[in-house]
């Protein structure tokens, strides 16, 4: 799916490449984060939800009181307040990693029903109720296992979800595959964030690494990711700083000066313009139980 709505943003998710999943559970009032969409899979298990809306690629409907969706990478989803008049709203969210299960393990014989699953969530997988209801007990129970557990686990409720009835593919138009990847050039680049996000990282930096004058380097990055250079490198600061907002008890300020900021209102400022709302907002939005494993 080509990415055009301005309305859309890309989330810049809390896991970190050395996580294999995020459990979020919280209960809220309202539904108030944006359709969007991130490279991550995503498991989103409402309920006491009726007459909200859902959308999901070019998909939009009203949900029941028991609603569970997958959704695959890039895959443009969210849950809108719609006729919805519950004011103790229960969400489960699991997200893993794009390449938490490699292709050599997926192209074993015994997990091709995972592997088509997961190939049928670019287009947004709904579960009936009645498997919802079923699945609601184990999707609680990730957040209270150790993390090995929880990887098992998830692997397990996967497998099962791909053996069960009346599934639903929402969106008629699918996400294309991310390719940053596949770049072994765009790796180095990731990698050398990755060490070196804290601190000042001019562009010439990083052209000199792969042998690249300015000009062809700041092409590559424009090609590969839809973005200037320095967009690239804040989306991953701001992700640093997202995930430092949910974990740690640091001051905004600490957070943004730890994350490579070093003026608070210039973060301020591309914090709002990436996650579309304030830092304060977004530590207040994740205030229910959260597990990185």
């Amino acid at each position: 799916m080509k990415i055009t709505n301005p309305s859309f943003h890309r989330e810049i998710t809390p896991l970190t490449p050395g996580d294999c999943l995020m459990v979020f559970e919280r209960t809220k009032e309202s539904f108030d984060f944006p359709v969007h969409f991130h490279p991550e899979y995503e498991l989103n298990l409402i309920v006491d939800a009726a007459g909200a809306k859902r959308i999901v690629g070019d998909h939009m409907s009203h949900i029941s009181d028991f609603e569970m969706v997958l959704t695959g990478p890039n895959l443009f989803h969210g849950w809108e307040q719609g006729k919805c008049t519950s004011k103790s709203i229960h969400e489960i969210t699991i997200q893993f990693h794009h390449d938490l299960f490699s292709n050599n393990l997926l192209n074993r014989n015994i997990m091709k029903p995972i592997k088509d699953l997961l190939k049928r969530s670019s287009s947004g997988i709904l579960f009936s109720e009645e498997v919802t209801k079923t699945m609601l007990p184990r999707v609680l129970n990730l957040s209270n296992n150790n993390g090995f557990d929880s990887y098992v686990e998830l692997l397990s409720i996967l497998y099962d979800l791909s053996n069960t009835r009346n599934q639903r593919l929402l969106s008629t138009t699918q996400a294309r595959e991310d390719d940053f990847y596949n770049s072994e050039k765009i790796k180095k680049v990731y990698q050398y964030i990755q060490i070196h996000f804290r601190d000042k990282i001019k562009l010439e930096d990083l052209a000199n690494e792969l042998n690249m004058t300015t000009i062809s380097f700041s092409r590559l990055i424009k090609q590969r990711t839809g973005k200037t250079f320095v967009e690239f490198l804040n989306d991953y600061r701001i992700g640093c700083a997202s995930r430092m907002l949910i974990d740690s008890n640091d001051s905004i300020a600490e957070i943004a000066f730890k994350c490579g900021f070093n003026n608070l209102a210039n973060f301020n400022r591309i914090f709002k313009k990436t996650k579309d709302c304030s830092p304060t907002q977004f530590k207040d939005n994740f205030s229910g139980i959260k597990r990185f494993y």
